[in-house]
């Protein structure tokens, strides 16, 4: 190599090392100073960006519930690869995003990308926020860093197992499933659907949860909002589709779920979508809420081919109660084996015996319900398990849960899966079935992916594989040396 060659090589090794260390430094510049947009006040832009918080779901994954301060992180979100504890995203120096600059924020939120060059994941849905407008992150910083108060705390670090703690290889995933575009409007909608567009595949983040992920865990857009596990919860279809989806929702049903998470005779939020209501979706403008309805409406329709109606279509009011006065005493052995005495005993003083539910809806009836008439009843179940909790202005609804951390009688894997069984039977879709296992499946965070079963054989692949390129490597070198 020439005395010319060797010095570029070297220029160039000390320009990329020098760039790397610019990266990786990144998070102790300081954040610079917010610009006013032209003819704008900062009390405006600051309630925009907190209005786009609030859309954006950011205190449900960001606030440690019951008590937590505001964005400081700490929460741990029950992913199928390990928990994965939230980032302090308060303006602290020391513990949060406070030397974040604009362009760090919004490579964070669009890219999964930290201020100082290691990668987030996916649990935070930097993929569905790619489709952010420069305004719109602009406005999110203002916010952040001139409303939100610091706090001092630095949330549990995240451990995953092996090789998911190695955040580097988020950079091929990237390379792989992320589109880092903006949204671009749609010429030939109406500006109402294409706001609920850019709402609900961007800041709302619909997909994230309705839309079923493949082998690696990124979303299978052939499949968008047709419906996903979501730990031991199922997050419905909702597309357009009149039977498997919401297609045969009226307009003012789906406005009246959006913003109080029931709607009689059809469906009431549990899990992540009572997190979704009571954080987010019940604040949003009136308008932003049609602007939702116009874009579901506008979905593709995904048909499940077993459907034969739609899940609220199935049940009717019905009674074993009379049948069942007197039949079994409370200390006789195994009183409470069957489906019917459960309900009688756990069920019924709620939902009425008839499965009827309350007069004011504020117990809903088991029958015209989805939890019970969908084909998967993992709602049913998780239900029963983990209870329901959703504040809605100031009415509060609650169900018990049933699980080991009951404050009444926990239930067993064999009892739920009895209960379950009786109220389909009785109320939803008798094709439906539960069993212990399923019951035992749900209480564990639900059903693993692909990639999570099979994590414990990736280390000794992965060695064998590296073994078998150092056999190769030395087979050619030993090769090399014995040629002439």
């Amino acid at each position: 190599m020439g005395r010319n060659q060797l010095l570029q090589r070297c220029r160039l090794v000390a320009v990329t090392v020098g760039l790397l260390l610019a990266a990786g430094t990144g998070q102790a510049q300081q954040a610079e100073p917010v610009p006013l947009p032209s003819g704008g006040t900062r009390a405006a832009l600051i309630e925009q960006g907190r209005y786009l918080a609030v859309v954006g779901d950011c205190m449900a994954c960001h606030t440690v519930p019951k008590g937590g301060a505001p964005f400081a992180g700490g929460y741990g979100i029950a992913s199928p690869l390990g928990l994965i504890y939230s980032t302090n995203i308060t303006p602290s120096k020391t513990s949060g995003i406070g030397n974040y600059t604009e362009q760090q924020f919004s490579r964070a939120l669009r890219e999964g990308v930290r201020a100082d060059g290691s990668h987030l994941y996916p649990a935070m849905p930097y993929t569905s926020y790619t489709l952010l407008s420069d305004d719109d992150v602009h406005a999110l910083y203002t916010y952040f860093m001139q409303a939100v108060k610091p706090v001092e705390v630095a949330p549990p670090a995240t451990h995953l197992p092996f090789p998911f703690n190695i955040r580097a290889s988020m950079a091929a995933w990237n390379l792989l499933f992320l589109d880092n575009r903006r949204f671009v409007a749609d010429g030939s909608q109406k500006q109402e659907i294409n706001r609920g567009t850019y709402l609900a595949e961007g800041l709302a983040h619909c997909s994230a949860c309705h839309t079923p992920r493949n082998a690696l865990m990124a979303e299978d857009k052939k499949q968008a909002l047709g419906g996903a596990a979501l730990g031991p919860w199922y997050a419905p279809n909702i597309t357009s589709d009149k039977v498997s989806g919401i297609g045969d929702w009226s307009d003012n049903d789906l406005r009246t779920y959006l913003k109080t998470g029931h709607v009689r005779g059809k469906s009431q939020a549990a899990g992540g979508m009572a997190e979704a209501i009571e954080n987010s979706l019940q604040y949003l403008h009136d308008d932003d809420v049609t602007a939702l309805v116009a874009y579901l409406r506008n979905t593709k329709p995904i048909r499940t081919a077993t459907d034969v109606k739609a899940a609220h279509d199935f049940g009717q009011a019905r009674s074993m109660e009379a049948s069942l006065r007197g039949a079994r005493g409370p200390n006789e052995r195994h009183s409470l084996d069957s489906g019917a005495v459960l309900y009688s005993a756990y069920c019924a003083s709620c939902h009425q015996a008839s499965g009827r539910g309350s007069d004011n809806g504020n117990y809903p009836s088991l029958f015209h319900n989805t939890a019970t008439g969908s084909a998967n009843p993992a709602n049913l179940v998780a239900t029963i398990l983990y209870g329901v909790e959703r504040k809605v202005g100031d009415k509060e609804v609650m169900m018990p849960r049933f699980d080991s951390m009951s404050y009444l009688n926990p239930l067993s894997n064999d009892q739920i899966a009895a209960i379950s069984n009786y109220v389909l039977q009785q109320y939803g879709n008798p094709e439906a079935k539960v069993t212990a296992h399923d019951v035992a499946v749900a209480r564990e965070g639900g059903p693993k992916p692909l990639l999570a079963k099979t994590q414990p054989y990736m280390i000794p692949v992965i060695g064998i594989a590296v073994l078998i390129i150092l056999l190769l490597i030395a087979g050619l070198l030993r090769r090399r040396r014995r040629r002439p």
